[in-house]
């Protein structure tokens, strides 16, 4: 990695804020900023960082939530056990995939996720908590959420977070809060294997900076979410998938 100490601080505490606002741990933002300014990183390398980040930044979220009593812990358990299996599968099928391939990828799941949001943005539930749900459909939604989000090295949030408002019934501060708890658990077990498989050989010093400043972007970000209504979470979320997706494709073309 090129970047300086200063850079890595800076991207940490604007990926950690923004991912616990919204209950992505940040890592689609972080891999979309490492694709922009590290062309010639390997894509394992790239989502095993983010990985490691996106894990620091959810631990302290989840810590913030936890003090909120937003979390719903049964349907976190449950969702996070299910996911285990695609989190391990996709962090080894990583390394198997040519950066170009790994780029057109994450480009379109940004582009579409963001016209999903933005139609279905203004459905937000108005529940404070989490209603009923179908929990074979949850266990369904996290086993390919914690393939995927292993495998690109998002972290998974920005597919769990709509699943659970649009599909399962949550609140949307609700999803934040559970998803953020689900991404600890799930990314600590991806990155076991990519620290397994040597990796992150050499990037400890790259992690440790990125993960400071998530951890403080953590805890702002949390607090920012009781001034900003879920509507808004939803479609700031949109567009900001959809400028960095359309930013990473176009090269591509």
């Amino acid at each position: 990695m090129t970047l300086g100490p200063g850079a890595l601080l800076a991207i940490g505490f604007i990926v950690g804020a923004i991912g616990t606002l919204i209950g992505a741990g940040g890592g689609f933002l972080l891999v979309s900023t490492l694709l922009i300014l590290e062309p010639d990183v390997p894509p394992d390398m790239i989502t095993g960082i983010s990985l490691a980040v996106v894990f620091f930044n959810a631990a302290s979220g989840s810590i913030a939530y936890a003090r909120m009593k937003r979390i719903d812990y049964k349907a976190g358990v449950i969702f996070a056990i299910a996911a285990l299996p695609g989190s391990v599968i996709g962090a080894y099928a990583t390394s198997h995939i040519p950066r170009h391939v790994f780029d057109e990828i994450f480009g379109f799941l940004l582009v579409a996720a963001s016209l999903y949001l933005l139609i279905t943005s203004g459905r937000e539930s108005a529940q404070a908590n989490s209603g009923p749900y179908n929990v074979w459909l949850g266990v369904a939604i996290s086993a390919a959420v914690g393939f995927l989000s292993s495998l690109l090295g998002i972290g998974g949030g920005i597919i769990h977070v709509p699943a659970l408002t649009q599909a399962l019934n949550f609140s949307v501060h609700a999803a934040t809060a559970t998803s953020h708890f689900v991404l600890s658990i799930t990314a600590l077990v991806a990155i076991l294997i990519h620290l397994s498989n040597g990796t992150l050989n050499g990037q400890l010093p790259t992690i440790a900076w990125l993960s400071i400043g998530a951890i403080a972007g953590a805890q702002a970000g949390a607090r920012l979410s009781n001034r900003i209504g879920g509507t808004w979470i939803l479609r700031g979320l949109a567009t900001g998938l959809g400028l960095v997706g359309v930013r990473i494709l176009l090269p591509l073309f």
